[in-house]
């Protein structure tokens, strides 16, 4: 009388070396997309339901004096802030998830030596992200917002429009997210015989006015984000140097003991 609905299913992850045809690589891919949508999905819903909360926790980072002088100037705007903040949000959180999918995706077309050690890369990338986010939360913005609220402001009505102020704490966000994947950047490039330590080390120089321009190239046009934008990228491009050295040390080693056994 009552028919069974299907239970759903779960994206299949191929083998190494396991052959599929393009059908069944489209159908999993389908299935990979789909289960992505359903986690973005899910995470606007929650997004939504939080979205004051999370606003609020925005508004921290501006100076008590300015906290009452977020406007919104356009009828549709305090509806659209909780739109774009639960989209925001959820972009945020499922990012870790999107990139498992993909991940799980391409990694039968590595070879195994390889997959397992851009598995580590892959992990170790979500929690650099979530540093670099907590790091542009606490330091970076608070820093950043009361220099650019404060600066002239006897010329001026401060007034902070909502929707721009949360595409800049986004932005910002975001960079600095990505700003703490550079040392893993570089270690992966030496790790796969992209780049050779030697020429890192002897090209330190090129490498930093890269990282200069980069840093530029950031959102934040005023001098208090560039510099805290900066510092860090420094200081993670020079450790990212000496750990591609301590890695190549040990690959050494572990190569010659091989060859003595």
């Amino acid at each position: 009388m009552f028919r069974r609905l299907p239970r759903p299913r779960l994206p299949r992850r191929l083998d190494h070396g396991e052959e599929a045809t393009l059908v069944e690589h489209l159908d999993e891919l389908r299935q990979r997309l789909f289960f992505c949508l359903g986690a973005l999905a899910v995470a606007f819903v929650v997004g939504f339901v939080l979205h004051e909360r999370i606003i609020e926790l925005l508004y921290e980072v501006l100076p008590t004096k300015r906290r009452d002088d977020v406007v919104t100037l356009t009828v549709g705007e305090p509806f659209m802030m909780a739109v774009w903040t639960s989209i925001y949000f959820a972009v945020l959180v499922t990012l870790p998830i999107i990139f498992w999918q993909f991940w799980m995706f391409f990694v039968p077309a590595i070879d195994k030596a390889h997959a397992k050690m851009i598995k580590w890369f892959v992990l170790l990338a979500g929690v650099l992200m979530v540093v670099g986010i907590v790091f542009g939360y606490y330091i970076v913005l608070p820093a950043a917002v009361t220099f650019l609220t404060n600066y002239n402001e006897h010329l001026y009505d401060v007034q902070i429009q909502a929707r721009p102020f949360l595409t800049f704490c986004v932005s910002v966000l975001v960079a600095m997210g990505f700003v703490f994947e550079l040392p893993l950047f570089v270690v992966a490039l030496t790790r796969l015989g992209i780049v050779k330590t030697q020429t890192l080390r002897k090209g330190r120089r090129l490498g930093y006015f890269l990282v200069a321009c980069l840093v530029v190239a950031l959102p934040g046009v005023d001098p208090v984000t560039v510099t805290l934008e900066a510092i860090p990228m420094f200081i993670l491009f020079e450790l990212s140097i000496w750990l591609s050295v301590l890695l190549d040390r040990r690959g050494n080693r572990v190569k010659a003991a091989a060859v003595e056994t």
